[in-house]
């Protein structure tokens, strides 16, 4: 039985495929931004990066890591209309905290999601293949702004 890709190159090639430089533009502007980046906004920083580089490559590199595993696409509560961001696949799960005024967007980590994982399991003795948990609201300084718009 082969054993999980550690890495993008080892992701790819067991795919066929090979990591270019293109792809590794990417999958760094997606690693290290620490931002949720949508298609627009990672071809933008890429062509920073490589001129050369055209919408239908980051396109089609999406579409490839994603397939590989290697990239998540979420919709992040649809902030922004239909509008889908990227980021790398993480280790660890995690929440996104969402502010539905301002869009600032979050991670939360933590033993509560890993109780809340282990809940669902044991309580409909199902297997999970994958979580993804949004939270909507307000940030605080949002909330204050709603709070003085409403006094």
């Amino acid at each position: 039985m082969p054993t999980a890709p550690q890495t993008a190159k080892e992701s790819l090639t067991q795919r066929g495929m090979r990591l270019t430089r293109q792809r590794q533009i990417l999958l760094d502007l997606l690693d290290k931004t620490g931002q949720h980046l949508d298609a627009d906004r990672l071809y933008a920083l890429a062509r920073e990066k490589d001129p050369k580089l055209n919408r239908v490559t980051v396109y089609r590199t999406l579409k490839l890591l994603k397939e590989g595993g290697l990239v998540d696409e979420l919709d992040l509560m649809h902030q922004r209309g239909e509008q889908h961001f990227y980021e790398t696949r993480k280790k660890e799960e995690h929440a996104h905290v969402i502010c539905l005024e301002c869009g600032k967007v979050e991670e939360f980590f933590g033993e509560p999601l890993a109780k809340l994982r282990e809940q669902i399991e044991t309580m409909f003795q199902f297997q999970i293949a994958l979580v993804r948990t949004e939270v909507g609201g307000y940030c605080a300084h949002c909330r204050l702004e709603r709070e003085r718009k409403s006094a």
